[in-house]
Order: structure tokens, then sequence, then C-alpha cells
């Protein structure tokens, strides 16, 4: 098999599509909205969004595959992972994704994230990215537990190193550092994949396909359990805190984000992953041997779910 800019921009699509189609089913009231868009500069994406259902009040599955001269703020910055290559004047890039951020109705539904990409270069500098986190507002132990096992199961087919490494890359990374809390129960991200002394490409990109497929099943399983779950306006009003918190991780830290800001972007799917309702309020404090704060205490880093 001929791992080629197509192939991986053509299957990234049909997952688009096939993630899409179990949401709507596990919504059963709203549909995506299908949005093609073209980037001036070369490439384009198609932005799928769901809202006001009966289980998510919004959500998008976000495809893009987009090329041209490599921006300046990638040749310099330290935080992005091509600095250290050798990069000339008239360096082009290919880079290509799906992204997926859903805002379910309940506070008792999870929020869940997942990005798959892929990074190339015309000096030959390659690499694939990802990861999938969730984001209780109210963290359920066995609900936290099905989850990374679930993730364990994939990173374990490959290799019985990329669990580990990849879960505590994930609570480094998804951590609001202003707020000394994880943005939730974290789950993996990875970065700059090519070969290495585990798996060659190939093998890394079997392994990146995998998490991909995994999104719906796990997401879908989450749904079912708990968005029948009986809830009280005092849960409303900490979601809406809660997903504050979601803004300012995204809008703060995200690379994701950045990346998109600054190579001209299309804004409205950069910004999608902001929900459409949250909530500041000064100097909030939750009532102690609350599930608030029974939440709270498990936002840190290094807690062995699976």
């Amino acid at each position: 098999m001929v791992i080629s800019q197509s192939f991986i921009s053509n299957w990234l699509k049909n997952l688009q599509q096939t993630i899409c189609s179990e949401l709507e089913k596990a919504d059963g009231v709203a549909l995506f909205k299908t949005d093609d868009w073209i980037r001036e500069e070369g490439g384009g994406g198609i932005s799928r969004v769901i809202e006001n259902g009966n289980v998510i009040e919004k959500g998008g599955v976000m495809f893009s595959a987009v090329h041209g001269k490599v921006p300046d703020f990638l040749k310099n910055n330290q935080s992005h992972s091509i600095q250290n290559s050798e990069i000339k004047s008239d360096e082009t890039f290919f880079a290509t994704g799906v992204s997926i951020v859903i805002h379910p109705q309940s506070p008792m539904v999870p929020i869940i994230h997942m990005n798959i990409r892929y990074f190339e270069m015309s000096n030959g500098t390659k690499w694939l990215g990802g990861g999938i986190d969730l984001t209780p507002h109210y963290i359920n132990d066995d609900d936290a537990k099905y989850f990374h096992t679930k993730l364990r199961t994939v990173c374990d087919k490959h290799h019985k190193t990329l669990y580990p490494k990849f879960k505590t890359w994930a609570d480094d990374y998804f951590f609001i550092t202003h707020r000394k809390e994880t943005r939730g129960i974290g789950g993996i991200f990875f970065d700059r994949l090519n070969t290495n002394e585990d798996l060659n490409f190939d093998q890394h990109f079997e392994f990146w396909q995998d998490v991909g497929e995994a999104f719906a099943p796990i997401y879908t399983e989450l749904i079912k359990r708990n968005k029948d779950k009986a809830h009280t306006p005092e849960n409303k009003q900490w979601q809406l805190l809660r997903r504050g918190r979601y803004v300012e991780f995204n809008l703060v830290y995200d690379k994701g984000t950045r990346f998109g800001l600054e190579t001209n972007g299309r804004i409205e799917s950069i910004l999608m992953s902001l929900p459409t309702n949250a909530s500041w309020l000064y100097d909030f404090k939750t009532n102690p041997n609350s599930e608030e704060a029974a939440t709270l205490s498990k936002l840190k880093k290094g807690i062995n779910w699976a």
C-alpha cells in the first residue's frame, strides 16, 4: 500500500462520513450540515456541524487538506514540530486531518475531542499526530475506566509502550496551567510520529487509523450510558462553568487552534470547538463533599484509569 497524500485525505474524508452517520444515529434528531470551503493559499476542507439535537447541543466533525508555502511562524516557533528541519525559503507543506469536538446537551454526558492529522513538507519531512480526550462535567469512575481501557486496547495492539507514553503526553498537554487542573480525564496524545525504535512509519500509520476508527464506538457507548440521567439546574450551571474552562484551554494553549489561525485557516471551522454557551462566575467555590468537588479532585495528572 502506497501511503500518498491523496490516499490519506480520501481515507480521512471517509472517516468523517462514518463518524457523522454514527453520531446522527446516537442523537436521533439532528442532522449534520455540510459546508465545503476553499483556502486561497491552497487546499480547503469540509466542515460538518450538528446543532440543537436531542443529545448534542453543538458539535463538529471537520476535515481539511491544505497546502502552500511553509509559514514563517512554523519555521521559527519552538512549540511546533518542524523547527529542527532544514527549511528553505521556498519550502512547501501539505497538512490534512479530521478534528472533532462534541458538546452535549446534558451535563451528565461528557465533552469529547479527537484529532488525527498528517503533515508533510517538500524536503521529505513527514509525521503523524493526533489524540483523543474526554472532558466529563462530572467524572464517573466507571466511564473513565471504560474510556481509558478502550484506548489502551487500541495502543497495545500495536506496541505495549504506546499507551503509557501517550497517556502521560495527554496529561501534560491537556493541562490548564493557570487553573492548575487538567481539562478533563485526558486520554492519549501523540505528535511527530514517523519511524522510531518502536514502530516504522507504516506501522504508526496503522495505529493512527485505529485511533480514528475507535472514536465512534467509544463515544456512542458513553452517550448511551448517560443521556437519560436526570439532572438539575445546578448541574446545568456547573456544565457552563466547565465549558468555560474548555474555552480557556482552546484559546490559550491549543496548538491546533493557533496553527489554523496563523495559516489563514477558515475561522468558522477553527472556532467550531467552542460551545454555544459557557459561563464564568467570579471566585466560584464548590461545596465540600459535593459531586462538583469530587470532580475537581480528579482533575489532575497521573491517575491510573486503565
